[in-house]
């Protein structure tokens, strides 16, 4: 198995490792040929404006879209869940996602970078407690769409999956909580063992 994770700008390297803590083979994905052979990709927290203009300056925004139409298994955290999203609000003008989940968010919709919080999240189906939730300039689900809602928090969904797309509105990767990744992975098709 091998997780691509996208590495135009954000927190790319913390969710390499996370993977790598589990026994699952990465790849930085940078260009249309580095999806070819992957078993899921992660789109990871940032900046969701910059994101999405650097896949569209390096030809990746359309082979992304295909890929992950073509079934290709996602996991978008924090800007991530954004540029997943079908709906923006309060994004730069003409900013859109990559449409593949029919939820509604509103960027930056916990406050700004000094208004960032952890909380404990109880996730729908994830065994061993409450899940540590980083939440640094996150985005609010205004609209789950037709997502399954996984986890909330003050009445906003933080976590919501449809088929193998799994979108967070919070940081896993810095959490030092695995559980999250290893989900992705058995959405992926897999499912390794925790190291201890």
């Amino acid at each position: 198995m091998t997780i691509g994770v996208l590495a135009l700008q954000g927190a790319f390297r913390e969710h390499m490792r996370a993977f790598e803590r589990l026994g699952v083979e990465t790849r930085l994905v940078r260009l249309p040929e580095d999806l070819q052979g992957l078993d899921g990709l992660v789109i990871p927290g940032g900046e969701s404006t910059t994101i999405t203009m650097l896949l569209e300056r390096m030809g990746l925004l359309e082979a992304v879209s295909e890929a992950l139409r073509g079934g290709l298994p996602a996991l978008g955290t924090c800007a991530g869940m954004i540029v997943l999203a079908d709906r923006i609000t309060d994004g730069i003008e003409g900013q859109r996602g990559l449409g593949v989940l029919d939820i509604s968010v509103r960027r930056n919709g916990y406050g700004r970078q000094q208004d960032s919080f952890e909380t404990d999240l109880e996730v729908a189906g994830l065994e061993g407690g409450p899940f540590p939730g980083v939440f640094i300039r996150a985005p609010v689900v205004e609209d789950p769409g037709d997502t399954e809602v996984l986890a909330s928090h003050d009445g906003h969904p933080v976590a919501v999956r449809k088929g193998r797309v799994m979108a967070l509105a919070f940081h896993p990767e810095l959490s030092g909580d695995l559980r999250l990744h290893q989900e992705f992975v058995r959405l992926a098709g897999e499912v390794p063992g925790v190291p201890a």
